[in-house]
């Protein structure tokens, strides 16, 4: 999906002009670039988070020369999706309810291992 159609589904939706729905999407993505640039985080409540991170500079390799190259520092966004979108996403890809934690394993199971 791309911007525009985002913007189509929108206007069709609310029943409004695709400008108006444009001017706004756009407005919402440069208030996100604002905030990472000023404040380096941003936390949309049940959608996820955005951050800037750091990356040390480290040593890397040209692929083409096998020559060995240092990578500067520089900053990232990253995204951690929250708690609900993470819940729909899995939920869609399985078709399953959310999928239940794992049973501790005892002691007493690790060692018997005459049954499998």
């Amino acid at each position: 999906m791309t911007k525009n159609d985002m913007v189509l589904r929108i206007a069709k939706e609310m029943g409004m002009r695709q400008t108006d729905i444009k001017r706004i999407v756009q407005m919402t993505l440069d208030g996100i670039i604002d905030v990472l640039a000023d404040k380096q985080r941003l936390e949309l409540r049940n959608f996820g988070v955005f951050e800037v991170r750091t990356r040390k500079p480290r040593k890397a390799r040209n692929p083409r020369t096998g020559q060995e190259v240092m990578v500067p520092q520089r900053k990232v966004v990253t995204f951690k999706p929250g708690k609900l979108m993470e819940e729909r996403i899995y939920n869609e890809k399985t078709g399953d309810a959310a999928a239940p934690a794992p049973a501790p394993m005892n002691s007493e199971d690790s060692s018997d291992d005459s049954d499998i």
